[in-house]
């Protein structure tokens, strides 16, 4: 089969010359749409579904949230089931490493362009190697959805039978890798809060889905700890952190509190539930107790929590685990009067720290916008609930206290806003920022009194 190479030049008129963050955020974009299309077909639903709904299931899906407006496992058929799944796995692989992925299939070549934009979509410094990392992200994302199903298979299918067990599994495998929060069930995975298989195997899905695909392909093609760089160190180090602190910090408040915790019968029972909803936190949404029923002190840390998600490049949202890590490291640097932030034996710019700085402010104005818009609209509202509806909706979490079904159309429209932003916002951030414009005229410096 003959190689095509699209030209650059090709490539641009496609684009209408847009920076390839934007123009991967309109391609998200039009998923979303088309998705919204699939789901509004008379066989993809079991009752008609409004035009909001079915945008807002659609851009949930695409954004690996997981807030949900109707049942994923009643309201639509299995063919709506599908799409949603469908929308999952493209939305948390990323279009363009879908599109290189057929591209390669076809024994077509990656021409520069296309390269670029990829390289963009998935947060690298260079063209090298790019198209040995979307093939790890294909071994990786067949392995462990594979996987993950076929253990999944052993709970679902003597429940309920080899069809729907058979579906179910590979739904909630989907789901869980790419860190989706999706259920087929309305109370998510609570019937099997004390099951160890799916305690296992779905926290192990989102939590690889979680750390990223650089840090994957660490993994996977450097051997040893030295090896890594410092970005999978980094992430590493900070997940494994944020697992035992969030684990050990949720099973302290709610061991005794009757809505969560309390009502277990056991021990055991309860560590499943805290190791299981500590982790989810973050990324994926799932959960395994009812979430309107935490205190609010572990809202609280659950908000911090969502804000931060997880990897760069991975299929989970916030302002990312190494966003916080270097942020902490700055403030560390300034209380013992460091000039320069050192990790693991390498220094990290002063571009980084701006960088940083600019996308945490950027996220904490625009989620504090989001509530206070929905808190406008839905002046009866609970505060926290609302605050937490948006911050998951930011980290593409998809936890939710219960205000999701009682949002307006208006609310719902803010929602998936927000919701898009946590996925894609990031990306546009990240390219204006990396945009360096050289200053035409040197100011003497000056001082600001600050504190």
């Amino acid at each position: 089969m003959a190689k095509v190479q699209v030209g650059v030049g090709g490539w641009r008129r496609f684009s209408f010359g847009l920076p390839p963050p934007l123009l991967l955020m309109v391609l998200y974009g039009v998923l979303i749409v088309g998705g919204a299309g699939f789901l509004l077909l008379p066989f993809a639903a079991t009752a008609p579904v409004s035009l909001t709904d079915a945008l807002f299931t659609s851009a949930s899906a695409v954004t690996v949230t997981g807030l949900v407006v109707l049942d994923t496992g009643t309201d639509f058929t299995v063919f709506g089931q599908a799409v949603i799944a469908l929308l999952i796995q493209l939305g948390g692989l990323g279009l363009m490493t879908f599109a290189v992925l057929v591209l390669s299939a076809l024994g077509q070549q990656i021409g520069v362009a296309q390269q670029i934009i990829l390289r963009d979509d998935l947060d690298r410094t260079s063209l090298r190697d790019l198209l040995r990392l979307v093939r790890t992200i294909l071994l990786v994302v067949l392995v462990c959805e594979t996987v993950g199903a076929v253990l999944m298979a052993f709970v679902f299918v003597p429940e309920f039978g080899w069809a729907h067990g058979v579906w179910s599994s590979v739904f909630h495998s989907i789901s869980a890798f790419n860190n989706a929060g999706f259920s087929l069930y309305g109370d998510s995975l609570t019937a099997w809060a004390d099951s160890p298989a799916i305690n296992l195997t779905v926290p192990l899905l989102f939590i690889v889905g979680g750390l990223g695909y650089g840090v994957l392909y660490d993994l996977f093609n450097r051997k040893g700890w030295r090896r890594y760089s410092l970005h999978t160190k980094l992430m590493l180090s900070a997940t494994a952190f944020l697992i035992v602190f969030s684990v050990v910090m949720f099973a302290v408040l709610e061991w005794h509190n009757p809505g969560t915790l309390g009502k277990m019968d056991t021990v055991t029972g309860k560590l499943w539930v805290s190791w299981f909803q500590g982790v989810t936190t973050r990324t994926a949404g799932f959960n395994t107790t009812e979430i309107g029923e935490m205190r609010d002190s572990t809202t609280l840390m659950f908000l911090g929590l969502m804000f931060i998600g997880g990897g760069s490049t991975s299929t989970a949202g916030g302002i990312k685990v190494t966003t916080a890590f270097v942020l902490v490291l700055a403030t560390i640097a300034f209380f013992k009067r460091r000039t320069a932030l050192v990790a693991f034996g390498r220094s990290i710019g002063l571009d980084q720290v701006l960088k940083v700085m600019a996308i945490v402010t950027i996220s904490i104005l625009f989620v504090l916008t989001g509530a206070f818009i929905l808190m406008v609209t839905h002046p009866d509202g609970d505060f926290l609930d609302i605050l937490f509806e948006t911050v998951s909706a930011f980290g593409t979490v998809g936890l939710s206290r219960g205000e999701t079904g009682e949002l307006t159309e208006v609310g719902r429209i803010v929602i998936i806003i927000i919701m898009f932003f946590g996925r894609v916002g990031p990306l546009t951030i990240g390219f204006f920022l990396a945009t360096r414009i050289p200053p035409k005229v040197r100011y003497p410096e000056g001082q600001v009194y600050l504190g």
